[in-house]
């Protein structure tokens, strides 16, 4: 089954006989372990790494760095839920080191982010403080390169 879920993170629109025949392995086997794999929702869903910034230059995203207060028994999972339902936020993390929770939030200018955090998301109860950087460019996303460079693209090797 990690054989496929690999295939399928690299490319989602890979077809079952063609992971069957990378594989080696009957395409029925494939398919019961495509359905057990939906099934089981180890893929949530199938879909596209666009580079927006060669689309259009109207989505900007902040990385929000969030002090949180712990609930008695569900510790950051009543912020964090209450976080991860409004629209803007694009992703959200528990994380380790000195914020509790990392938000990836989406806008469409960096006013929009920054009415965000003092409207929605610092009045949050538990939310302690608020930390917001901006991403300027993005160079990779999900192991992917976006950000073309000139020249040679191999590794220096040296003994």
């Amino acid at each position: 089954m990690l054989d496929v879920l690999r295939i399928l993170e690299q490319d989602g629109r890979v077809p079952a006989a063609e992971i069957a025949t990378r594989l080696g392995r009957p395409l029925e086997e494939i398919q019961q372990a495509l359905a057990e794999i939906e099934a089981r929702q180890l893929i949530v869903s199938y879909g596209a790494l666009v580079n927006w910034e060669k689309v259009s230059d109207d989505r900007v995203y902040a990385f929000i760095s969030v002090e949180a207060e712990p609930e008695h028994g569900r510790g950051f999972d009543t912020v964090a839920d209450h976080i991860s339902r409004f629209p803007e936020v694009h992703s959200l993390y528990l994380m380790s080191g000195t914020a509790d929770l990392q938000v990836v939030v989406e806008g469409n200018d960096f006013r929009a982010i920054a009415r965000f955090v003092a409207e929605k998301l610092a009045p949050v109860p538990g939310v302690r403080s608020t930390s917001t950087s901006f991403v300027l460019k993005t160079y990779k996303a999900e192991g992917r390169l976006l950000a073309e460079s000139g020249g040679d693209h191999r590794l220096a090797v040296t003994p």
